[in-house]
């Protein structure tokens, strides 16, 4: 018998499938899930995918591996009550103050509820009060939105190796929640946000700090700057009209403008400034003969979180470097201090991290933070919206001088791999355009969780790793930790793929979605006459400029140990 078998009386071939599911949506049929994530476990607690087989008999089809000769159908008067049912059994015990949830518009309970007709609910409401906790700067969760679906609880677990959240209770007790019930902000949450990114409902929700942007921006005493990560421009532009992910930084600088920001830059320039700092920080490293650890980077606000909680012992061997964001922020400060209207910094970021970043006392300059306010790509996406801008007309302008120039380097912060790349273009003696492409296949990019490159140094050579998402983070950190690998750089990334993927930019579900924004960012590099980081003439500007005599109390930092 040859490997098909019959979806709806369609022949279908199996291929590599590994459950129907996927074979049902290969061949163009929608089927409705909630606990179903491509990238984790087959976890089947749903049941809104289920099928009914030739035999009449119902399975999930998340579940099932496909089998020559099967037969199902997956849209049957049968299926339909009974995933009507199962959605009514949902909201009975689900906060039901739809319009004024974050996810309204963007819940998947929601849509399916309205595609199955759900207009009536015939049982008691059982949770009519929020169950809120809002300790964490990055993420709030609301346990009487929660469906139980575990796609958090897989996340934190599997992709990330944090376990900062799991079930406790049982029967109707059950619930996901952190250790002893503690809040969000004293368990292992690094606030890296990937659990709100696959949570389907509102129970798991980026903290918004659009208030709080739109009041600085109507306050006439104000000078109200923003910066724009790298990652940004690649994931702004298909939710807003443009229907792709290419480079759309130009009408972001336009958009926020017409929002009514004074002063607009792109924190490639800084992502610049970074590379120099930290290049050099690794090359004293490497030549001062201290080969016992790694340099790690420091970029990446989930990652030294993770270190701090998980991993204090290697605080010492992370680079000292600011991040990218609060390097631009501590130069502005710098430039605005004396200024006669006070100074209000806003950072677009693809990371919720960062609003944890943007708090940290270590950062803190003249007793205050450099970065008042930090929202996502999504936040900038409703305010967007919400003004009524219309983003595909907008004419892309440029960023406002004197920080106007950045690099194809510093671009390319925003994939795994980029920040690697650039030191590697930094400390490359060859700066031509073939020497410069070239370092792209040395090993540095691509989307896998642990890649490696091995590079020439002096007389020997330079091994480098770079690892995006915590849980390959942990993995390799103990290979290294138990002297089965060694490396001389090691470059995180919370984040699989990188920031291209943080939980600030618009949901996806399907991994292309991350390839497009990659090859996008690559594009951009492209596009940029510098591709190197000291080739931009801002930097010789700013060491002569307003970083003299403060290049460590401005682009530096030591984290101290979290218990």
């Amino acid at each position: 018998m040859a490997n098909t078998m019959k979806i709806n009386g369609l022949t279908v071939e199996i291929h590599d499938e590994k459950n129907v599911l996927e074979l049902i949506r290969k061949v163009g049929i929608e089927m409705p899930t909630l606990c179903y994530q491509p990238s984790l476990s087959i976890y089947g607690a749903c049941r809104l995918c289920m099928v009914e087989t030739s035999r009449g008999s119902l399975d999930a089809a998340c579940s099932m591996a496909p089998r020559a000769g099967m037969e199902i159908y997956t849209n049957t008067r049968r299926l339909r009550k009974y995933r009507k049912g199962i959605l009514e059994l949902l909201m009975a015990n689900h906060d039901r103050d739809c319009t004024a949830c974050e996810k309204n518009g963007n819940c998947k309970l929601q849509e399916l509820c309205y595609l199955y007709g759900l207009r009536d609910i015939r049982f008691q409401n059982l949770a009519p009060n929020p169950e809120e906790d809002r300790s964490s700067p990055s993420i709030i969760r609301n346990a009487h939105k929660c469906i139980l679906c575990g796609a958090c609880v897989r996340m934190c677990d599997e992709i990330q190796g944090v376990g900062a959240i799991y079930y406790t209770g049982r029967s109707s007790k059950v619930k996901i929640t952190t250790a002893f019930d503690h809040p969000l902000a004293e368990s292992p949450c690094v606030g890296c946000g990937q659990c709100a990114s696959v949570c389907p409902t509102g129970a798991i929700t980026i903290r918004n700090d659009i208030g709080r942007i739109w009041r600085a921006l109507d306050d006439k005493d104000s000078v109200v700057s923003v910066q724009v990560a790298p990652a940004v421009r690649v994931a702004i532009g298909k939710e807003l009209g443009l229907g792709n992910d290419n480079d759309a930084m130009g009408r972001t600088v336009a958009a926020l403008r017409a929002l009514g920001f004074d002063e607009v830059y792109d924190t490639s320039t800084t992502a610049d400034l970074t590379v120099l700092e930290e290049a050099n920080e690794f090359l004293q490293k490497v030549q001062s003969g201290d080969t016992k650890m790694p340099l790690f980077t420091s970029c990446c606000p989930g990652w030294i979180q993770y270190a701090e909680k998980k991993y204090p012992e290697l605080l010492p061997y992370i680079s000292t470097c600011r991040s990218p964001m609060q390097m631009f922020a501590s130069i502005l400060h710098e430039t605005h201090k004396n200024g006669e209207k006070k100074h209000f910094h806003v950072a677009v970021m693809p990371c919720t991290a960062k609003k944890f970043e943007a708090k940290r006392p270590e950062y803190q300059l003249d007793g205050q933070d450099p970065v008042d306010a930090v929202i996502t790509t999504k936040e900038l996406i409703d305010m967007i919206r919400g003004s009524g801008i219309v983003f595909k007309e907008l004419v892309p302008e440029a960023v406002d001088m004197p920080f106007s120039l950045a690099t194809g380097a510093g671009v390319i912060f925003g994939v795994t791999g980029g920040v690697t790349e650039a030191v590697l273009r930094y400390v490359s003696t060859d700066k031509s355009k073939t020497a410069l492409d070239a370092i792209a296949y040395t090993g540095v990019r691509g989307l896998e969780g642990v890649k490696e490159t091995t590079i020439p140094f002096g007389e020997g050579e330079l091994k480098i790793a770079i690892v995006s998402g915590l849980g390959n983070t942990g993995k390799l950190i103990e290979k290294i930790k138990n002297g089965d690998v060694h490396y001389d750089f090691v470059e995180v990334m919370a984040c699989p793929g990188g920031c291209i993927n943080g939980a600030g930019q618009p949901y996806h579900d399907k991994p292309k979605t991350v390839e497009n924004r990659s090859k996008a960012l690559y594009g951009a590099d492209k596009m940029f006459s510098l591709r190197s980081s000291e080739m931009n003439p801002v930097m010789n500007e700013l060491y002569e400029g307003v970083l003299k005599g403060k290049v460590h109390e401005l682009l530096h930092v030591h984290y101290g140990h979290k218990e």
